[in-house]
């Protein structure tokens, strides 16, 4: 049954036959992420540093109603000269997608799911969603917790984005049981700042030590992801008083708008990087670039255990 929804791209069949380790990618950073042709280069170089790092790349998407784990160039073409006419899917969204044969970019928690079904377990992106500030009135809390509480892939991030209330973040993910490690770090990054003052649960400094974890988590029968933060590499990094002040006005826009829900968090990024200058688009490019990287390598010490 499985096989009607779900197509593998044969470069990843292949590595999942043999044993090979594979990097799943997320596709909303292709179609929402940032303007034609610089998302397809980005996606395309991300790609690159992975096979660069030993693994293989697996860009997640819905195209055309069917789940796809590894895309062609063609794939990610069109997804990004289509961009924000691109459905974002999240897992509410796929049963729809799917259905109606409709063609849908990834966010975490989706990108998680098709990983999973595929048997790919580690997934490099840029940061998680998390709990949004005033979400003690609004409920307003990312797909991606409950899909971390739920879904065997570990998430290789920059931390939370700094949008977020990061300190109730880390309290939801202690409550559904998903750890937070620090890749040579002990204080929770923040997307495009290296320290956001919230620790994490434990440091780690190597990609083998992060597959053993992974590996007896798993073996164990516990259930649901794990968060490996690695933040920004410090040349890219903004500075936290600078992007804490562009952050706090964005919010304020935001809340007199009346924007709220799904449509709050790629306002905000826009303001971010509005206020910013711009710096915070190559930020975020230099990030997902990190990350890729630490996920093949963690990818190719889980391909050993």
């Amino acid at each position: 049954m499985l096989e009607t929804f779900l197509e593998i791209h044969p470069e990843v069949q292949d590595a999942i036959t043999n044993g090979q380790p594979i990097v799943a990618l997320e596709s909303t950073i292709i179609s929402h992420g940032m303007p034609y042709p610089q998302n397809v280069e980005t996606a395309r170089q991300v790609e690159e540093i992975v096979r660069a790092n030993g693994a293989i790349p697996a860009t997640i998407a819905i195209i055309n109603g069917k789940l796809k784990a590894g895309l062609s160039n063609e794939d990610i073409e069109y997804l990004g000269r289509k961009g924000t006419a691109v459905l974002k899917a999240s897992r509410r969204d796929i049963p729809m997608i799917v259905s109606k044969g409709w063609t849908g970019a990834t966010t975490v928690a989706s990108t998680m799911i098709i990983a999973e079904l595929a048997g790919i377990h580690v997934f490099a992106t840029g940061g998680i969603g998390g709990v949004h500030r005033e979400a003690e009135t609004t409920m307003d809390i990312s797909a991606d917790l409950e899909e971390l509480a739920m879904t065997n892939v570990a998430v290789v991030c920059a931390g939370a984005k700094s949008i977020l209330d990061i300190g109730l973040t880390l309290e939801y993910l202690e409550t559904k049981g998903v750890p937070v490690l620090g890749f040579g770090t002990e204080e929770l990054p923040a997307f495009y700042t290296r320290k956001s003052g919230f620790g994490v649960d434990y440091r780690v400094d190597s990609a083998d030590e992060i597959a053993n974890i992974l590996k007896a988590k798993w073996d164990l029968g516990l259930r649901g992801g794990v968060v490996i933060a690695n933040p920004i590499p410090e040349k890219y990094a903004m500075d936290f008083i600078t992007i804490t002040r562009a952050i706090e006005s964005a919010l304020t826009e935001a809340k007199a708008k009346g924007i709220k829900g799904k449509d709050s968090t790629p306002f905000l990024l826009a303001k971010v990087k509005e206020i910013t200058g711009g710096n915070s688009l190559e930020s975020n490019i230099q990030l997902v670039f990190n990350n890729a990287k630490l996920g093949a390598q963690i990818a190719v010490e889980l391909a050993k255990k």
